[in-house]
């Protein structure tokens, strides 16, 4: 019997699972005496000191004061250049209408994102305090002036280790998340392209701060839009016999549209339908001669995305017939592209636990079950493996914070710190791991740089 193994051929397993054992000894001075686990912790540690900290509040509330809405985002992507040019971080511009990308580290492979979206939501903002926003009827309600000043917060981590990064991290900021499909044009313009995997996180106001969420797998469900108008003749409502009804026919659809997840999906696979919009006719005493309804669809996979759309516009047509109307659909596919499920690759899962683990304890990374809602986040995701976290910013001591995309929310500022850190960690490790696996590849220059 053969009891020896060749060395040569048990070095490059050791060296992987070195990386990802806590007690590994890197010889990195990023990683420090201690190994890997010191990252996360002293990423944290910088982030939290008050003149890091205190920088990337100001960059927030700057942003919170100015929200511009998605492909306007002009003066934020300004702010974010002067910033960038501060800490002697190339990047492009514009990418996509106002997208930057920076690029911290080696300009050569291998190549690692971290991503924060910049727009604002058309909600008036309701807070009362020192930087509510200044454009009426434009408010940051959902956190991505946090995000943004996150992302710049780890890029100024990363930039004071520059020397010791074992790659590039790609910065990625980029426009109209908020339905726009952003993520989708970024892509289309190739800032991927050399990327190996791309990180992503969101704010969330019901988990406690200090504490990470996530899961492999579906985590938010694909989406798509669509509007119909139904047409039939209008009339006296006192002669209905004269008139075609469209309010009639549109009601009839609706309540048709619910039985397709209620009869026809299986009731393991969770999709939704939502009618969400409802116009027709100004008068008591007129039917009009047509009705606008409109709403949503969301699932977990595209194939049942596709099922959706098809029996979505053949209920419409189908139903509005029934009732001698015609109907037309509209997904505005061509404007908006359905946003695809985000589904978190499997191995960065278990990268986001290590790396999350040692920062904030095991006992505050959390599993979660998947949400419906939908992030354009996914485009990264279809290309390169990618992964998405929730970070909670609850202050268990303080009133509970309103939800995303209320007039009330109001972003915790003492989570800034730990979104800066995560991101800084997350791409930094994922280099030091990717560095074993790579050939040598002097000379080979990022084309961007």
């Amino acid at each position: 019997m053969k009891t020896s193994m060749d060395f040569t051929k048990l070095v490059p397993f050791l060296l992987v699972f070195h990386l990802l054992n806590p007690t590994v000894v890197l010889p990195s001075s990023l990683s420090s005496s201690n190994g890997l686990p010191e990252i996360p912790k002293r990423f944290l540690d910088f982030a939290k000191r008050k003149e890091l900290a205190d920088w990337m509040v100001g960059i927030r509330r700057k942003i919170h004061e100015n929200p511009e809405l998605g492909y306007e985002e002009f003066e934020t992507s300004k702010l974010i250049r002067s910033e960038l040019d501060k800490l002697g971080i190339p990047y492009n511009y514009p990418v996509s209408v106002t997208g930057v990308v920076g690029f911290v580290g080696t300009g050569k492979p291998p190549f690692v994102a971290i991503r924060a979206d910049m727009d604002a939501l058309p909600i008036q903002e309701e807070v009362n305090w020192e930087h509510k926003s200044k454009i009426p009827g434009k408010m940051h309600a959902c956190g991505h002036d946090a995000h943004v000043s996150m992302v710049l917060g780890a890029a100024k981590i990363l930039k004071e280790q520059v020397e010791e990064l074992k790659g590039t991290v790609v910065l990625v900021f980029q426009p109209a998340e908020e339905g726009g499909g952003g993520a989708k044009k970024m892509l289309d313009a190739g800032v991927l392209d050399e990327v190996d995997a791309i990180f992503g996180l969101h704010v969330w106001h019901e988990n406690p701060i200090g504490t990470v969420a996530s899961k492999p797998g579906p985590l938010l469900a694909g989406s798509g839009k669509f509007n119909a108008v139904i047409s039939g003749r209008g009339g006296h409502a006192a002669l209905p016999q004269h008139s075609i009804d469209p309010i009639l026919a549109a009601s009839n659809v609706i309540v048709s549209l619910q039985h397709l997840v209620s009869r026809e999906a299986d009731p393991l696979d969770s999709q939704v339908v939502t009618v969400a919009k409802f116009q027709g006719g100004n008068a008591l005493n007129v039917i009009p001669d047509s009705v606008t309804i409109g709403g949503t669809f969301r699932a977990f996979s595209k194939a049942s995305l596709i099922q959706l759309k098809q029996r979505i516009e053949a209920v419409i047509q189908g139903q509005a017939a029934v009732q001698r109307c015609n109907a037309t659909v509209d997904f505005h596919y061509k404007q908006i592209p359905h946003y695809p499920p985000t589904v978190n690759n499997k191995d960065l899962h278990e990268h986001f636990r290590n790396v999350a683990a040692v920062m904030l304890g095991n006992d505050k990374v959390k599993d979660m079950k998947p949400l419906m809602g939908s992030e354009d986040f996914a485009f990264y995701q279809e290309a390169i493996p990618g992964y998405f976290f929730f970070l909670g910013m609850q202050d268990e001591s303080s009133p509970k914070l309103s939800s995303v995309h209320s007039p009330n929310f109001i972003i915790n500022e003492d989570v800034l710190p730990y979104g800066a850190a995560l991101h800084a960690s997350l791409a930094a490790t994922h280099l030091l791991k990717a560095e074993l696996k790579l050939p040598s590849t002097e000379g080979n220059l990022h084309e961007e740089l």
